[in-house]
């Protein structure tokens, strides 16, 4: 994209410059020979209006009265009717300039000079032309590059933001360019972001209230067909046992139905070695937290492996070490361990915790603490939700949020190495 820009700028001054300087050059170097001529015209005047009164008091003209007018290396040809043509200097071959004129006596005046000198001129002119040329091209060269970087830069950026907006990180980017054009998409990805974000919330709240809801039903439905199992009608007895059946079929089939569900939205989710991700996710926080005089320790159990998208964790992690930093105190803990079927990432610090009465609305989007917009919690929990994981409260003081993540089936490990386990040889 830099080099794009910085092409069409380098063009639009190269097409500007030739065109302006291939005919500022030529009228240049014809400048030169034209200021030569009106000097030679000039003096053959001079040399014209000298003979003239000559002629005009009847002396005999003689041309050494204007040799002082003949220019330095040059030849003065003077011809006047019945009388022989007379010259000063030396002869100049072909390579000369002329100018000559008709004096009133008649007769005829020639100053011939060198065009040597001349031609030096013009070459001298030429070669200010083409530095100037040159300079204005290193000049808009250097403009070019730093307008080139402005620009592929904050487009850079933007084409990131939408790509991690795609991924489903909807997290808010205050960053801002100067470029108005650019700032306003910026914004309207955020506004995109935000709108998205509370579609996908609404979307994840619908499905787990719905989920509730039939599966509350159902298990009302299975405890009362199980009372009537034991009834002493033989008949009613058999219907209530297929009922049941058919009910326990229902349960199996709505589980299926989410779990598809959390499938489908996880399509992007791919293993992570968290061992190796982990690290790197949180090392930009080791320093703001430095800075406040709090250290971060990150504990690793094993090499495991969770199905995630790893910009959707980051941000995630990064809104809980955020409250971390914002709302705890002490150092910050982020520990991970792996079960058969769970990998968990707990963040631990050693602050008052989470407040009693904002225990069961934490993550609802508007409720907060002190200093906080209520988004980043709710944002977190969507990001998760999206990789088929969840995010929980699991201890309200010293406040740890712990994220759970599937492990991935071997069907998703294709093409990753699991790590070797280490044995006695």
């Amino acid at each position: 994209m830099r080099r794009r820009i910085l092409l069409a700028i380098l063009l639009a001054v190269a097409v500007t410059t030739l065109a302006l300087g291939i005919p500022l050059g030529y009228v240049a170097l014809q400048q030169v020979e034209t200021l030569t001529r009106e000097e030679l015209q000039t003096r053959a005047q001079q040399i014209g209006v000298v003979l003239d009164d000559d002629l005009a008091n009847n002396r005999e003209p003689d041309i050494a009265d204007a040799e002082s007018l003949v220019p330095p290396g040059g030849r003065l040809i003077v011809a006047l009717p019945g009388r022989p043509s007379q010259s000063i200097g030396p002869d100049l071959g072909e390579d000369m300039l002329a100018e000559s004129i008709k004096i009133v006596r008649e007769g005829t005046v020639v100053i011939q000079v060198p065009a040597g000198p001349t031609r030096t001129r013009q070459t001298q002119v030429a070669g200010l032309v083409v530095l100037v040329v040159v300079i204005t091209i290193a000049i808009a060269s250097g403009v070019a590059i730093v307008t080139a970087r402005r620009l592929a830069q904050p487009l850079g950026h933007v084409a990131d933001r939408a790509g991690r907006l795609g991924a489903g990180d909807f997290k808010p980017d205050a960053r801002r360019y100067g470029v108005a054009e650019l700032d306003r998409v910026a914004e309207a990805l955020d506004t995109s972001a935000g709108a998205l974000a509370e579609l996908v919330q609404r979307e994840r709240d619908l499905v787990g209230d719905v989920s509730h809801q039939l599966r509350s039903r159902l298990t009302a439905l299975q405890l009362r067909l199980e009372a009537l199992q034991h009834t002493s009608d033989p008949e009613n007895a058999a219907d209530a046992a297929a009922a049941l059946e058919q009910a326990e079929r229902l349960g199996d089939v709505l589980d299926e139905l989410l779990a598809a569900a959390r499938e489908a939205r996880a399509t992007d989710a791919e293993p992570v070695d968290l061992a190796a991700a982990l690290p790197a996710i949180t090392g930009e926080w080791r320093e703001p937290l430095r800075a406040k005089g709090r250290a971060l320790r990150v504990r690793v159990h094993g090499r495991p492996l969770a199905k995630a998208t790893t910009a959707r964790l980051r941000e995630a992690i990064g809104v809980l070490l955020d409250n971390a930093m914002r709302h705890g105190a002490g150092p910050v803990s982020v520990t991970v361990r792996s079960s058969d079927a769970t990998v968990s990432i707990e963040v631990t610090d050693g602050g008052n915790g989470v407040p009693d009465e904002l225990v069961a609305h934490i993550f609802d989007r508007g409720v907060s603490g002190v200093g906080s917009t209520g988004v980043g919690l709710a944002l977190a929990r969507a990001l998760v939700e999206s990789d088929g994981g969840r995010l929980e409260l699991s201890v309200p003081r010293p406040a740890t949020f712990t994220i759970f993540l599937p492990v991935p089936r071997v069907d998703d490990l294709r093409g990753v190495r699991w790590p070797a386990e280490r044995s006695p040889r």
